[in-house]
C-alpha cells in the first residue's frame, strides 16, 4: 500500500528545511504540515529555504509541485535564497520552470470570496484613487478641447464626421421605435385617469411636456448608452489589447485628441438632435392614441399640444440631452482607455461603460431637475 504524503519542516540557524515524502496524488487531501510550513516561512529571522525529499518519496504529480511552488514563491517574495539540490532532478527542474514564468493576474483560483464589510471597505479605500483618475481624465479632455480651440489638435475631420454618422443616422431606427412606443405608453397611462373626468384632451399636454422636457432626452440617453457608449468602450478597449493606443502615443499622436475628442463632440452634437427627433416621434405616438382611441380629432389634438407645450420645455430637454451626450462619450472612452490587456477585460469595460452611463444619466437628471425647480423654470 502506498505511503500517505507528508511534509515536515525544521528551523535551524535561520534556515527553514522542508522535507516531503510519501506518494503525492491529485485528489488526496494535502498534509497538515503544508499550512504549518507556510506559516513558518512567514516568521521573521529566516535566511534561506531548503527543499529536500525523503528516502520514501514515491510517485508524485502536480499536487506536490503546487505545494512546493507556493512555498518557493513566498520565499522569493521575501528575497530568501532557495536550495533545492536535494530534490529529485525532475522535480527540481519543474519547480525552476514554474518560478521562471510569472503568473498572470487573475489566473489563480481564489481562496474564498470577501465578505460584505470587506468588499465595502475595499471600495472605500479605492475611491480616492478612482476619483483622482477620473478627474485626471476629465482634465486631459479639457486640455484637448483647448488645443482644438487653438487649432492645434490631432483630431481628424473625417473621424468626427464618421462618429457623427455612427451615433446619428445609424441610431434613427431604434430611436424611432422606442420613442413612438414610449409616447404610446405615456398616452395610455395618462388616459386611464384623465378619461374618468372627461379630460382626455390633456393627454396631449401630458405627452408633449413629458417628452420635450425630460423623457425624450432620457430615452435617447439610455438607448445611446447601450448602442454607442458600449461600442466606444469595446473599440478603444480592443485597441488597448492590440497595443494600438500605445503605438499612437509612441508616434507622438495624442490618444485623447485622436480617439476621445471626435467621439465626444459627435455625441454632444447628435444626442440633442436625436432628442428633437425622439420628441416628435413620442408626440406622434401620443397622437395615435388620442386620435384613434380617445375620440379626439387630429386638429384638436395638435392644437392642444401647441397651446400646452411651451418652447421653454424644449430648451430644457436639449440641456438634458447635451449633458447626457457628454456623459455617454466620457464613460465609454474612459472605460476603453483603462481597459486591461485581455478579451475578458474588453467585456468588463463594455459592461462598466453602459452601467456607468445609465447611472450618471439618472444622477444628472435628478440634479438638473432640482436646479430647474429651484430656479422656477
Amino acid at each position: 500500500m502506498p505511503a500517505p504524503p507528508y511534509l515536515r519542516h525544521d528551523l535551524n540557524d535561520g534556515i527553514l528545511t522542508v522535507q516531503v515524502g510519501g506518494e503525492w496524488k491529485l485528489g488526496r487531501p494535502a498534509p497538515s504540515g503544508c499550512r504549518d510550513a507556510q506559516r513558518a516561512l512567514e516568521e521573521p529571522g529566516l535566511t534561506a529555504l531548503r527543499l529536500c525529499a525523503g528516502d520514501d518519496l514515491g510517485a508524485w504529480d502536480s499536487s506536490l509541485i503546487s505545494v512546493l511552488f507556493h512555498l518557493a514563491r513566498t520565499a522569493r517574495a521575501r528575497s530568501l535564497p532557495i536550495h533545492d539540490a536535494d530534490l529529485p532532478q525532475g522535480l527540481s527542474r519543474l519547480l525552476t520552470l514554474t518560478l521562471a514564468v510569472p503568473s498572470k493576474e487573475g489566473s489563480e483560483r481564489r481562496a474564498g470570496e470577501k465578505g460584505l464589510l470587506a468588499a465595502v471597505g475595499g471600495m472605500a479605500l479605492r475611491l480616492p484613487a478612482v476619483c483622482s483618475e477620473v478627474l485626471s481624465f476629465i482634465g486631459d479632455v479639457a486640455c484637448a478641447l483647448a488645443r482644438l480651440c487653438r487649432g492645434r489638435t490631432d483630431m481628424r475631420r473625417q473621424d468626427f464626421i464618421a462618429a457623427m454618422h455612427e451615433c446619428g443616422v445609424g441610431a434613427l431606427p431604434i430611436i424611432s421605435l422606442t420613442s413612438m412606443l414610449f409616447g404610446l405608453i405615456l398616452a395610455f397611462v395618462g388616459a386611464v385617469q384623465l378619461t374618468q373626468f372627461g379630460a382626455q384632451i390633456y393627454v396631449a399636454g401630458l405627452v408633449g411636456i413629458g417628452m420635450l422636457r425630460v423623457m425624450g432626452a432620457v430615452m435617447v440617453g439610455v438607448v445611446m448608452s447601450g448602442r454607442v457608449g458600449a461600442a466606444y468602450a469595446a473599440l478603444i478597449g480592443t485597441m488597448q489589447v492590440n497595443e494600438e493606443v500605445d503605438a499612437l502615443a509612441t508616434l507622438g499622436v495624442s490618444p485623447m485628441e485622436f480617439l476621445v475628442l471626435p467621439r465626444m463632440l459627435a455625441l454632444s452634437l447628435m444626442v440633442p438632435l436625436l432628442t428633437v427627433y425622439a420628441d416628435v416621434m413620442g408626440i406622434a405616438g401620443g397622437f395615435v392614441v388620442g386620435a384613434c382611441m380617445l375620440d379626439i380629432s387630429p386638429l384638436e389634438y395638435l392644437s392642444a399640444t401647441a397651446s400646452m407645450v411651451s418652447f421653454r420645455q424644449g430648451l430644457i430637454g436639449l440641456t438634458y440631452a447635451t449633458v447626457f451626450g457628454i456623459i455617454i462619450a466620457l464613460a465609454g472612452c474612459y472605460q476603453g482607455l483603462r481597459c486591461g490587456r485581455s478579451a475578458a477585460a474588453v467585456g468588463m469595460a463594455t459592461t462598466a461603460a453602459v452601467v456607468q452611463s445609465i447611472v450618471w444619466i439618472i444622477v444628472a437628471t435628478a440634479i438638473i431637475t432640482v436646479i430647474c425647480n429651484v430656479l422656477g423654470i
